[in-house]
């Protein structure tokens, strides 16, 4: 019989995979949530570790509960309910949990995530038991690791098991919330610099300005940035005169405003940038009013970009937003500054696919 792990309770684990996970992680949701403490707490109660040959079936999760995690926990019990997992007492969930915990936590989060190993050579369709918690992850949760040393712990297999994006988006959020309380200083492509009050907005308007910007913009310049409270940070009036806009407090104003000078008159455009950290994404009607603005300046729709911009796209306030944000408009992440995302309103071939 191969020496079983020591036992965490649900509540900890849960409590070490937001540790593990922290946010930026690809599908973090499904790798934290209440379902996914269950499954590691189920594969550290069975021994379902690589190297072991010992392997755990969804089943093992939902017939899991307290009573047998802390009062049937010697080893002989928990070999016999390797073999066969029966439930004792209250359980965590009924057998039809099974889907959830298979496809959502395990296929989706754990095992693209680097956390969970698939047992070769089983058929698809075959009720076997083939998953196994990867031994370097399964080290995470030995009781005697604990505070500096585990933050550490988890910090080095992050780095050695994410792929560089998702480290990148981690990076840049723990960077985000590290400086929450403290005012933002925000550097503008001309080289001058403005301080906005502390806040995620604040935040994202650096990035919006200081990464965005000079990523997709050839010749950027800062027209408008505003602050809560309609409170205005900074107003370029030489460029917004020379350009015939009219931006007072009686119209729908965005965030930002950006002018992207090109090499010529020619390439002139206007990006409204609408910053979201609760609510406040480019809506049709705000797409449209933005739209005039630039119109009065004698900029064609074809100028003219409207730019939804948040912190990380597994944030709730994306999904809350995503049913109201303006086809034809764009959405970008301060996480991950490289990548845009286009909402294409007229039907084509996929990129691609010619």
């Amino acid at each position: 019989m191969s020496t079983l792990p020591p036992l965490l309770d649900r509540a900890e684990v849960a409590r070490r995979l937001r540790l593990i996970f922290p946010d930026g992680t690809p599908e973090r949701d499904k790798c934290v949530r209440d379902a996914a403490a269950a499954t590691v707490a189920a594969f550290l109660y069975i021994g379902a570790i690589e190297g072991t040959d010992i392997w755990l079936n969804p089943v093992h999760v939902v017939r899991l509960g307290d009573t047998r995690m802390l009062f049937n926990a010697d080893a002989a019990s928990r070999a016999d309910y390797a073999q066969a997992p029966r439930a004792t007492g209250e359980r965590w969930y009924q057998d039809n949990s099974r889907e959830q915990v298979r496809d959502e936590v395990i296929r989706q989060g754990l095992i693209p995530n680097g956390a969970v190993i698939e047992r070769s050579g089983i058929p698809t369709t075959s009720s076997k038991p083939r998953y196994a918690l990867a031994a370097p992850f399964a080290a995470l949760f030995d009781p005697t690791l604990q505070g500096d040393a585990l933050a550490t712990s988890a910090k080095a297999w992050a780095a050695a098991t994410l792929n560089p994006m998702a480290l990148a988006r981690i990076v840049s959020l723990r960077g985000s919330t590290d400086r929450d309380g403290a005012d933002v200083l925000v550097r503008f492509p001309n080289g001058e610099t403005r301080l906005l009050a502390p806040g995620p907005s604040s935040r994202i308007a650096q990035a919006v300005v200081e990464q965005f910007a000079p990523r997709f913009l050839s010749d950027p310049v800062v027209l408008w940035l505003s602050e809560s409270a309609a409170k205005v940070a900074a107003r370029d009036e030489g460029w917004i005169k020379r350009l015939r806009l009219r931006i007072t407090p009686d119209r729908t104003l965005p965030d930002l405003i950006l002018l992207d000078r090109g090499k010529s008159a020619a390439d002139l455009m206007l990006v409204f940038v609408e910053v979201v950290a609760t609510d406040g994404p480019v809506t049709e009607q705000r797409a449209r009013a933005f739209l005039e603005i630039a119109a009065e300046g004698g900029f064609d729709a074809s100028r003219v970009a409207c730019i939804t911009a948040f912190l990380d796209r597994d944030r709730p306030e994306v999904k809350k937003a995503l049913p109201s944000l303006a086809w034809g408009g764009q959405v970008w992440f301060a996480s991950e500054p490289g990548r845009l995302l286009h909402l294409v309103a007229q039907p084509g071939r996929l990129a691609g696919m010619a």
